[in-house]
Order: C-alpha cells, then sequence, then structure tokens
C-alpha cells in the first residue's frame, strides 16, 4: 500500500476551481456526515441543503444542527429537484430508499453529477430492485448507466460516471472482505457465511420503538436472516470475482447492536487450495496495493469498530486453519463513513479528478 502525501494532496486539491455541491437529505445521520466531512475539503463549495421533511421557510443549520455553527451559513429548505439541479455541479442524495427516483432524472437532464447513497440504483435488474424493496422501480432506463461506486473494485469506471450509486455499508464491508478470494479461487464460492453487525445509525434518524434505548442498551438480536437487501448487492458485485457458471452461496445474518456507529462483519469460508496466514497476507496486500483505505491488519490483531470510527478506513484480517481447511474473514468500518458519506466522497474525489484522500484523512 502506497503511503499518502497528504501536504501534496491539499497543494494539489487547492489549485482546482471550486466545485459546487448541495445535499438532498442533509438531516439524516449520513447527510449530517456528509456535512462533517465536506467542510474538511479543500475544493468544494456546499451550496444547497434540503431535507425530505418540509419546512415553512429556510432554516438556519445550526438550529437543526449546533456543531455547525459558525462554520456553515448555507441554511436547510425543502427539498426542491429544480432548485437542486440549478445551485450544483454534483449533487449527493442522502435520501429514504426510493424517493432518489423522483429527483436523479431532473439532475442529470440539467447535466449534474449524482451520487445516491440510497439503494435506488445498485441493482442493475428492475425485477430484483422491486423483490428486494417492495417497490416498483420507476426509472429502470436509468439503471444500466449507474455505476457501482466502490472505489477500490471500480475506480476508472467511477472516473467516467455521471450517476453512482453508493454502496451499502453491510456491502461494502463484505465485498472488500471476500473480493480477494473469491477471484484467486482460494476458496468454495457455494458456501459463504456471514455475521455482521452494525450501529443503530445504520437503520436512519427515525422514531421506531425497537431503536428505543430501553430496546437496544445491553441488548443485541439479529434481524433479516438471508433477506436483507443487500444481499443482491453483495452477489452482483462479486460475480466478476466468482468463478463463472456458478453461483454464490451466499448466508448473511446482519444484527443490530448498541453502537452509535461501527460495522463488524465476520466471514466464514471453506478452503480448496492450500494456504498460509502468510500467503492469504499476500493474496490481500498485493490486490489493495493501491487503495489507500484498505488496511491490512497483521497476524493476530483483529480489527475493533473503534480502530475506525470517524474514518473512511476498511481494516481486514483473517485467520488460517490449514487442518481445518477454513479462512476467517473479518472486516470493520464505520457504517456512516466508508459505509456511506465517506466513500460518498471518495467517489466524488475518484468523479472530479481530487486526490481520492481529498477531504477524508483529516
Amino acid at each position: 500500500m502506497n503511503a499518502v502525501n497528504s501536504q501534496d494532496n491539499h497543494s494539489a486539491v487547492s489549485q482546482m476551481p471550486l466545485l459546487r455541491v448541495a445535499i438532498a437529505g442533509a438531516t439524516g445521520y449520513a447527510g449530517e456526515e456528509l456535512i462533517r466531512v465536506l467542510l474538511q475539503h479543500p475544493s468544494i463549495q456546499l451550496t444547497y441543503l434540503a431535507a425530505s421533511a418540509k419546512w415553512d421557510k429556510p432554516v438556519p443549520l445550526a438550529r437543526v444542527f449546533p456543531r455547525f455553527a459558525g462554520r456553515l451559513d448555507v441554511p436547510l429548505e425543502s427539498l426542491n429537484p429544480q432548485r437542486l439541479a440549478a445551485s450544483c455541479d454534483l449533487a449527493f442524495l442522502a435520501l429514504p430508499h426510493g424517493a432518489s427516483m423522483d429527483v436523479v432524472p431532473a439532475l442529470l437532464n440539467a447535466g449534474r453529477r449524482v451520487i445516491d447513497l440510497g439503494g435506488d440504483f445498485r441493482l442493475k435488474d428492475a425485477a430484483t430492485y422491486a423483490q428486494w424493496y417492495g417497490t416498483p422501480h420507476t426509472q429502470s432506463e436509468l439503471l444500466p448507466q449507474a455505476v457501482y461506486g466502490l472505489p477500490e473494485l471500480s475506480r476508472e469506471a467511477i472516473a467516467r460516471a455521471l450517476l453512482i450509486a453508493n454502496p451499502g455499508c453491510y456491502a461494502t464491508a463484505v465485498i472488500l472482505a471476500l473480493a480477494p478470494a473469491l477471484q484467486s479461487g482460494l476458496v468454495m464460492q457455494e458456501w459463504i457465511c456471514v455475521d455482521a453487525k452494525s450501529g443503530l445509525t445504520g437503520a436512519g434518524r427515525k422514531a421506531e420503538l425497537s431503536l428505543a434505548f430501553g430496546e437496544m442498551n445491553e441488548n443485541l438480536w439479529a434481524y433479516k436472516v438471508n433477506r436483507h437487501p443487500h444481499m443482491p448487492e453483495i452477489e452482483q458485485a462479486l460475480q466478476p470475482y466468482a468463478a463463472a457458471g456458478k453461483s454464490l452461496g451466499l448466508n448473511f445474518v446482519p444484527h443490530v447492536v448498541p453502537l452509535n456507529r461501527g460495522l463488524l462483519s465476520t466471514i466464514m469460508l471453506h478452503l480448496i487450495k492450500p494456504a498460509t496466514w502468510e500467503s492469504v497476507a499476500a493474496l490481500y496486500g498485493d490486490f489493495y496495493r493501491a487503495a489507500p483505505f484498505v488496511r491490512i491488519r497483521p497476524k493476530e490483531e483483529w480489527p475493533r469498530v473503534r480502530d475506525v470510527q470517524g474514518t473512511n478506513y476498511c481494516d481486514i484480517a483473517f485467520s488460517v486453519d490449514e487442518q481445518k481447511q477454513t479462512l476467517v474473514v473479518v472486516s470493520a468500518i464505520d457504517n456512516l463513513g466508508k459505509g456511506a458519506a465517506g466513500q460518498a466522497v471518495q467517489n466524488m474525489n475518484v468523479m472530479c479528478g481530487y486526490p481520492e484522500t481529498a477531504g477524508l484523512l483529516a
């Protein structure tokens, strides 16, 4: 992995013209995190902040998020797609699933670049979207041009894209952990077992009994076992790395845990080729040699969510049992960072020709 010279990056970015950036869905957890990260970016100007809720009139940002008092004077206002398109060069959509479909056409018709943090454009097949999200896709003609925005795997396509589908948090952690092993033919792809745990913010900022403090504190449960909408997203993204003609036997068990932010994924795999810890470390190190936000942990040093909270890093570690012929891969990300807002800014950097780490290392 190449070292990052942040001083050189800052100098290069500061010489570029400011990019006008808008956020729709600015009052959600991902929207708030986008504001925080973008305020660190040396080459953007936030020009429009909108929420899906209806505001009678524009509201000072500091009234909703006092943490930004004195740092940004752009008001929050109700979402208007035409005003959104007129205000920016690039728009982030941090809206509930299903809402981006109503906004994206106006942005693309105005020649704007779009990064959608929701699930509306992640799946290439409209029928699959309807099956997993429970609603028809109303803009299926746009699905072919949407690029799945995982920079470690699709950097060149992202650089050419006008519409980016920002990956889901679980999907990011699982795909990054699995791609090298699948591409190498090292593991049995017909049996993949994923145990994943995410913090509460992954559910969004909403009033729901199951997310109340009294329900969540000192508690833990599985949900949407083998029916989470990130499953087809994972399978679609990993299929190019799998053996041709064979499906992925993905078993996926997500859990919600009493954390504000952070996600840990543990993946159990069966080896079909001889391997040692050293050979797997070399495989992953080579695969991610040009990926500034993927960190391969030393032997027996397991990732913790605390290590990645507030960052855009994905930390990966693994264990090889040669006798049992098993490989266990553990990945950790911040579900609001690499799993949402941080990755969205990383995608913006690649799209716009900025250094990939711009605004993300402060």
